[in-house]
């Protein structure tokens, strides 16, 4: 499910993140997926806070420099959203035809939305009939503040790029799981997404996102309480945090910073899955998949797995996709492959029509 803005051809994907901007080029070969670009641009602080961006010009030339490095033509671009501008609920509506909800959706969705039905644009997906025979059916409903997809169309098109599909980043996580990973009939999963400022939480139910949280938390939480705890600057901290040795930090007590983040975070993620499962009786969720440039902290997986008593993978975005090694160091895919989780669905689902 996505805001489609044009026609869909060879496109490149573009996640535009609160620290970074990923980009993933793929293409359709023989046995599947074939990875043809993969960059990442860092953005200045505070270019883009809370979801909203601030500095537009930094956003675009960032864009715009990814483009030259990699020696882009393709104008065509699928990009994504998330935070608390974006609304995502499940909810039972009467049975009616597509076209029918499509002619009726501003009045049904009114009672489920926060915001004023004419400052969002709304999508929806008819997930299927209840097989109760109460004659209603299950809806996903997807709304999002006008103000901020206009303002990330903006950047983008002023990178001269023409903005085709505007998605939502649990379902491009959704579909980069389909793409890398084979799941057992009737298996339920929790996708995990630790960005710089904000952590989204999904629930994967029989193959459909049925549950979306996000929470204010991130690897920039991890460099804050690393600054506050041994008095440095945040630049120090942020490299402290990435590995740099510092005279002035202990390793064992920077552990114990780290770790007390990462509980902090876990917990969270606990409440948010515990809510969807106390909503949900008889729904059992087997694995959770972390993913997005947290997904690398120290210990992160084993704190998480403690406190959840869930398994807990760090998810491949190019497990099932072949790299060429004579266009990409297999150390740099490697190291960086959970940070492209968004990017890559929403390269795949664009070409895929997925």
């Amino acid at each position: 499910m996505a805001f489609t803005l044009g026609k869909k051809k060879e496109v490149i994907a573009l996640d535009v993140g609160s620290n970074s901007i990923k980009l993933v080029q793929l293409k359709q070969a023989k046995k599947g997926w074939e990875l043809v670009k993969l960059a990442i641009a860092y953005l200045p602080p505070e270019a883009i806070v809370d979801g909203s961006i601030i500095d537009s010009m930094s956003v675009t030339n960032a864009i715009t420099d990814l483009l030259k490095q990699n020696n882009l033509k393709i104008k065509d671009t699928v990009s994504s959203l998330t935070g608390h501008s974006v609304i995502i609920k499940r909810v039972s509506l009467p049975a009616m035809t597509e076209e029918e909800l499509a002619e009726s959706i501003q009045w049904e969705a009114e009672q489920y939305i926060p915001f004023p039905m004419t400052d969002v644009n709304i999508d929806f997906q008819i997930l299927g009939e209840d097989v109760e025979g109460r004659g209603q059916m299950d809806v996903m409903l997807v709304a999002v503040k006008k103000e901020v997809i206009n303002d990330y169309i903006n950047v983008i098109k002023e990178a001269r790029l023409n903005p085709v599909v505007m998605d939502v980043d649990s379902f491009a996580l959704e579909n980069m799981l389909e793409v890398n990973y084979t799941f057992a009939p009737g298996e339920n999963i929790a996708m995990v997404n630790v960005g710089a400022s904000v952590t989204s939480i999904s629930v994967i139910v029989g193959g459909v996102t049925s549950f979306t949280r996000s929470i204010p938390m991130g690897c920039n939480q991890y460099t804050e309480e690393i600054q506050r705890n041994f008095n440095i600057s945040f630049k120090e901290a942020e490299d402290t945090k990435l590995g740099s040795v510092s005279e002035s930090v202990e390793e064992d007590e920077l552990a114990q910073v780290i770790d007390g983040v990462s509980s902090n975070l876990s917990m969270e993620v606990k409440r948010s899955i515990d809510f969807f499962l106390g909503a949900n009786p008889g729904v059992i969720v087997s694995k959770i998949f972390l993913c997005g440039g947290g997904a690398r902290t120290s210990r992160l997986v084993d704190i998480m797995q403690e406190s959840m008593a869930l398994a807990v993978e760090v998810a491949n975005p190019l497990n099932d996709i072949s790299c060429n090694s004579q266009d990409f160091e297999p150390g740099f895919i490697e190291e960086m492959a959970p940070y492209f989780g968004v990017a890559v669905g929403l390269a795949t689902r664009a070409m895929g029509d997925r």
